[in-house]
């Protein structure tokens, strides 16, 4: 078995058995088969890396596939023109495309799977239009460190095609409209996308960012964007005169960011750099109005392809500002709390759950007086919250005076957490240039949005704000909803805060200005994109019940959505795959829906609803609150997964802790990576089956009648069609003593009998056998419900090969559960050594059991020292007889034990990474 269509057929002839024996599981029997070869020494290591890599290659493969699929660059170029063809009227036209029909958002939270070298294969694989093939694998590379400017330069990188694809898109729709409506033309202000990012800016969780960091990076996007500005010009012009101020400003800033990527703790450096950033300058652009204006009336005294080009570069301009995008400064609500209580009347002490808090808020908002700030004054600043008001003000006064900023409040759940936000940007003079934008994932901010909007719309400071800032602002999140309330749940509940969010704009005289949502999500199923298609990915977090919501309040909408990542930045890796998201996207409309269609069978049917949503949620809670799923999910810590962005993905803890590890310690990409990992998305399945049982029937036709309901089957579907209860079950019986215990029965394997024996003896006291049998068979009893109520649905969107890749997915899971064995093995067959520094051998094992393998490996190279110097390296006069054998010191340890265990570790994660790609993205 050296190949995997051999593994493959293996798998199949062992699933066959299932129907003599319901409890034989073929993937752990697999695994039995490889480890029984490779402790003979049949197999080697060697081999099981030929076999992953081919595996790892396929799963490549089944990337570039699906992402051609969800965006199909060939069609995008005559997409484009049909779509811009369809308005015969010129203000039906400008009407569709003067605001944009999405935000795109590129966040960067620990998604970086896949190695730089293996995201352009498959994106290059994806552009084209031949047979994906073994060129979207290419050769082995090292991973990067992910730190927080390598994200940063990916973000940019994404941002520099997704500019490039919107130009395209600006440039047809004016040289459409030059061509249709000669006379008019120039009153078109193209803007069909906007873009912004958050990389280096959001504060939320993290304390490695630093102020000096975020102004830093914006100095860089704007040194960046301004080239790219004067480069457009230079293609219209090398001539023009604009190109002189644009190429000085870009100079003047790509040395002020060289001043900021500085250390700038000493106070002597930080002066100097803020005092020639502060300084009058007269290469020091802080505006682009005058330039947008100057290339609009050259365009207008102009003809032809040049008036097109400069109105392109203009609409640019006034897209972006000085940046690569606008900016998302992103604190904790807490933080905000800490810093305004630093702020309150002498004698004052509130309750920011109380009205009282409101009433005190309301007069400081009133009586507030704008402060001027420095740098000096930013660098001494210890509160993060007022830290992130003063960066945003050193940026607006000294970097882009136009471009708005976003304040996202996470964890917020009370009105004057934003009223504090708002005082603060009055404060420093910049609340003309900030959206405060609360967020809503946690399950008691979802259920009480709906009062918080209603409370908060109702203040007068804030709806003036409102009005004067032409946009409320509202962030719905999907990774810890998810996590924490189930997918199907937590999509409802934002759904029906979207709706009541329609409701009090409306009811407060707010249907003026528009509603901007920014629904935070990642590729996976895992965290809230729908995965089946572009469509789907975009109502998903944004029904059209909702959409109908605001359209029909007369509220104009602003969809945003983030693009997460490694993952989400594959759909701007290339320019092809720029143009053809974007194009995908301007073809839905997600900004519109029709007001008049027809009722959605499942926001009628409520008694049928209603029931099954909250159904689902209480299945969902249980697993959340069951101590059984939260040792299953912890059971291996988060060793199975590779280290994918520079945002910790834990809290650090000791030993001890790990083997007590709370859910809550976990964060929700990692959480949902675990779950692909050990074969179930629970958070996106469970349930489901469950909610209906006794109305099967009932609540299938209620679903296939359902547009909203399909796609919750689409969805999940797609999670079932890659799950295996069968593999869950197969990590538990790694800790089944009796398994150990039986391994060599009747003489077989009798060479590693002592390693079974010591094995079957230490993990006579495990849990985690038990725990994954009990998870194991919740999730069995909730599937039999599923499959019978998806039996009175049809199936619109069938996975095509689904079985094929269903088998890849079991090797990979067998090949693992062989090389964990493997390690295991190795690891209790470790001579003993003396406790040291508290730890003791017991405790190595345990860090190998619960894949803390850097850490194990840590302390054995420190119990079993490799001899780094032989006879040879000295000069000395006196012979010497000793060593007299070949494993010196204790090399021979680390040939049989130490290097083994780092070997087969290091594929593990090569296998968790082709898993991964299964799936479609990281968590």
């Amino acid at each position: 078995m050296t190949k995997v269509a051999d593994l493959v057929a293996r798998l199949q002839e062992f699933h066959q058995l299932t129907a003599q024996t319901p409890l034989y599981n073929p993937v752990f029997q697999l695994s039995l088969d490889l480890s029984r070869r490779l402790e003979a020494g049949e197999i080697s290591l060697d081999d099981v890396a030929g076999l992953v890599s081919e595996l790892e290659c396929d799963a490549l493969q089944s990337r570039a596939a699906r992402l051609r699929r969800l965006v199909d660059p060939a069609s995008a170029p005559a997409a484009l023109a049909d779509m811009i063809a369809e308005d015969a009227d010129f203000d039906a036209f400008a009407a569709r495309w003067q605001h944009p029909q999405l935000h795109a958002v590129f966040t960067a939270h620990p998604t970086f799977l896949m190695t730089p070298a293996q995201s352009d294969a498959v994106a290059r694989a994806a552009s084209r239009t031949d047979a994906i093939d073994e060129s979207a694998c290419p050769p082995a590379s090292e991973r990067p460190e992910i730190t927080l400017p390598y994200e940063h330069g990916r973000a940019m990188r994404a941002m520099a095609n997704a500019q490039g694809a919107r130009d395209t898109i600006v440039r047809q729709l004016l040289g459409h409209a030059q061509a249709m409506w000669p006379d008019r033309w120039h009153e078109l202000d193209a803007l069909p996308f906007r873009l912004a990012t958050w990389v280096g800016y959001d504060m939320d969780g993290r304390t490695d960012i630093k102020w000096h960091t975020s102004v830093g990076f914006r100095l860089q996007e704007k040194a960046e964007r301004l080239e790219r500005y004067a480069a457009s010009l230079a293609e219209i012009d090398p001539a023009h005169l604009l190109l002189d101020t644009l190429c000085k400003a870009q100079a003047y800033t790509a040395a002020r960011a060289g001043d900021f990527a500085r250390e700038l703790s000493d106070p002597a450096a930080l002066s100097a750099a803020a005092n020639r950033l502060t300084a009058s300058d007269p290469d020091k652009l802080l505006s682009l109005a005058p330039i947008i204006d100057a290339l609009e009336a050259e365009a207008r005294d102009t003809e032809g392809t040049r008036a097109v080009s400069l109105r392109t570069l203009a609409a640019a301009m006034r897209a972006d500002g000085l940046g690569m995008g606008w900016i998302h400064f992103r604190v904790n609500s807490s933080q905000l709390h800490n810093a305004i209580r630093r702020r309150l009347p002498e004698g004052h002490e509130i309750e920011v759950a109380s009205r009282g808090a409101l009433a005190t808020l309301r007069q400081m908002l009133a009586e507030v007086e704008p402060l001027r700030s420095n740098f000096a004054a930013l660098a001494i600043e210890s509160s993060t919250a007022i830290r992130q008001f003063l960066a945003m003000a050193q940026i607006l006064h000294h970097v882009d005076a136009d471009a708005p900023i976003r304040m996202l409040i996470a964890e917020c759940e009370q009105p004057a957490t934003v009223l504090a936000a708002l005082y603060f940007a009055r404060l420093f003079g910049i609340a003309d240039k900030v959206d405060v934008s609360p967020l809503f994932e946690t399950e008691s901010a979802l259920e009480h949005g709906g009062r918080f909007l209603d409370a908060l719309l109702r203040e007068e400071a804030y709806a003036d704000y409102a009005r004067s800032r032409g946009r409320v602002c509202i962030q719905t999140g999907f990774s810890d909803a998810g996590r924490f309330v189930g997918q199907i749940p937590a999509s409802l509940a934002i759904e029906r805060l979207q709706g009541r969010l329609a409701n009090a704009m409306e009811a407060n005289g707010l249907a003026d200005v528009a509603a901007l949502i920014f629904d935070t999500h990642g590729e996976s199923m895992g965290r809230g994109a729908h995965p089946s298609s572009m469509a789907d990915r975009l109502e998903w977090p944004l029904s059209p019940w909702a959409r109908r919501r605001f359209v029909r309040a007369g509220i104009r909408l602003e969809p945003e959505v983030s693009f997460q990542g490694g993952d989400g930045y594959m759909f701007f890796m290339t320019s092809e795959l720029a143009l053809a998201t974007l194009t995908r996207i301007a073809a839905l409309r997600p900004a519109e829906t029709d007001a008049d269609v027809a009722a959605d069978p499942f926001y009628r049917r409520t008694d049928l609803s209603l029931d099954f949503y909250r159904a689902i949620k209480d299945n969902q809670r249980e697993h959340l609150e069951s101590k059984t799923y939260s040792r299953a999910i912890t059971a291996f810590g988060l060793g199975m997964l590779n280290e994918t962005g520079s945002r910790k993905s834990r809290r650090q803890s000791d030993l001890s802790a790990d083997r007590d590890m709370s859910l809550r310690q976990i964060r929700a990409i990692p959480h949902n990576a675990i779950l692909q990992q050990l074969g179930y998305p629970v958070n996106v399945i469970s349930g489901f089956g469950s909610a209906a049982e006794g109305n099967y029937e009932d609540l299938g036709a209620l679903l296939a009648a359902s547009p909203r309901g399909r796609q919750m089957v689409r969805l999940v579907r797609a999670a079932n069609a890659l799950a295996s209860i069968k593999t869950v079950a197969a990590y538990g019986e790694l800790f089944n003593s009796a398994y150990w215990a039986s391994r060599t029965y009747r003489g077989t394997e009798t060479a590693l009998a002592p390693a079974c024996e010591a094995l079957a003896s230490y993990l006579t006291k495990d849990d985690r056998n038990g725990v994954f049998r009990r998870l194991a068979s919740r999730l069995r009893v909730d599937a039999l419900k599923l499959h019978r109520l998806l039996s009175q649905v049809p199936d619109d969107a069938p996975m095509e090969g689904r079985e094929h890749v269903r088998r890849e997915i079991g090797v990979l899971q067998a090949l693992r559960l062989a090389l964990l064995q493997h390690m295991f093995l190795k690891a209790v067959s470790i001579p003993a050594f003396a406790r040291a520094n508290d730890i003791s051998r017991d405790d190595v094992l345990e860090m190998v059991f619960s894949l803390r393998v850097e850490d194990a490996l840590a302390q054995l190279r420190r119990a079993y020292p490799a001899q780094v110097a032989t006879l040879s390296d000295y000069n000395v006069d006196e012979a010497s007889d000793y060593p007299d054998g070949e494993n010196e010191g204790y090399s021979a340890i680390h040939r049989d034990y130490i290097d083994p265990i780092e070997a087969a570790h290091a594929l593990n994660l090569r296998i968790s990474a082709a898993i991964a790609n299964q799936f479609g993205a990281h968590g």
